[in-house]
């Protein structure tokens, strides 16, 4: 194999690949990248078996088309730390020498037969949808998604296509953010899907121009999106994912409007002497009111007070505060709606259109 290509687009494409490829795995050759030059590209192959990346380099000249298999993150360090601007691969006799200017490094090759066949995208009967509605989804629920242990179906973001919205829901268990968008077209073959939260934050790492078209395609075991440059797929988790429509209120006795900001901003100040377990901020509601509270032993107590359009009876809830504020900071509008009926029951924040954030709430003894 011997290619000729730049430097900064090889570099961008080893660090998108390196993201999903082990630093340490009971198979070595999982630490490497697939490098494969073709007549006219050479695409950059990496997977940690859950997660699969191809990314594509077009502005290449290949002398002698081939296959080598490299330590992935010795090369992405050489290459970044290179001055030349064209690199040149050349592989020969077990060994990788790569060679910017006067300056090179000779890498030792794996078997390229070693390395696991990684899944090739369905062009047929995919979905299409704009990259920057996509990760706006992504940013908007994967957050939510269960990181401890406990139930496997909460470890990623469930996905759904019905009445030509594409829909994502994560929750874990303690909270749970809902959004949607429309498409145009809905594959016959879709289905509700769990992507990994790795898996679908990959897919916005390749994004590169927010209005251009990606594609996805459903598969029986994985789900795949397609860009101008990558391909990446990703191994659906089995299991049933929770019945998340019942935790949505359908009707809510209290109902608050407060600016975004300015609730944020109170938040934070008054979750700053809550402890770092345990953490709550108990709000309460009075006519044309909202003070916030928190304390914690060894520490003391803040209270913090503003200006609502509120008329109802005296009510009260308490949240954890750090739930609060990573809804509110992907809210679509300036004005955030909170909904609950009474301190017991779940709060529902209404943060844009088509997007609901659900937060249990927090019981404080008095």
């Amino acid at each position: 194999m011997k290619v000729l290509c730049d430097r900064e687009k090889l570099r961008e494409g080893l660090a998108i690949v390196n993201n999903v490829i082990p630093a340490r795995s009971t198979k070595p050759v999982l630490e490497n990248v697939r490098f494969v030059a073709t007549s006219s590209s050479l695409e950059l192959v990496g997977t940690d078996l859950e997660v699969s990346v191809r990314y594509v380099l077009t502005d290449v000249k290949v002398a002698d088309p081939g296959v080598t298999v490299i330590p992935a993150r010795v090369a992405l360090d050489f290459i970044r730390d290179l001055a030349s601007e064209t690199i040149s691969i050349q592989t020969e006799e077990g060994n990788c020498t790569i060679t910017g200017g006067a300056d090179s490094c000779e890498l030792v090759t794996m078997d390229a037969d070693e390395y696991p066949v990684t899944p090739a995208f369905d062009d047929k009967d995919t979905l299409s949808i704009q990259g920057g509605t996509f990760t706006r989804l992504v940013n908007q629920t994967a957050f939510a998604a269960a990181r401890e242990a406990g139930r496997y179906a909460m470890h990623g973001v469930l996905i759904t296509v019905e009445n030509d919205r594409l829909q994502m829901v994560a929750t874990d268990g303690r909270r749970l953010a809902l959004s949607d968008a429309p498409v145009d077209s809905v594959p016959k073959n879709s289905k509700a899907s769990i992507c990994p939260t790795k898996g679908i934050q990959m897919f916005c790492r390749v994004i590169n121009d927010p209005l251009a078209l990606i594609k996805i395609s459903f598969g029986e075991n994985q789900i795949s999106m397609k860009t101008e440059h990558a391909e990446i797929s990703a191994r659906l988790i089995d299991g049933e994912y929770p019945r998340y429509t019942d935790v949505v209120p359908k009707e809510s006795a209290i109902n608050i409007e407060a600016n975004a900001e300015m609730i944020s901003r109170k938040l934070r100040l008054v979750a700053n002497v809550t402890g770092d377990e345990a953490r709550a901020v108990r709000l309460k509601l009075s006519k044309g009111e909202l003070e916030l509270f928190g304390q914690s032993v060894g520490r003391g107590e803040a209270h913090a007070h503003m200006e609502i359009d509120y008329s109802g009876a005296p009510a009260e809830i308490a949240f954890n505060p750090d739930y609060v504020l990573d809804g509110i900071k992907n809210a679509e509008r300036d004005v955030v709606r909170l909904e609950f009926n009474d301190k017991s029951s779940p709060g529902k924040f209404s943060l844009g259109e088509s997007y609901i954030y659900i937060v249990m709430p927090i019981t404080i003894d008095v």
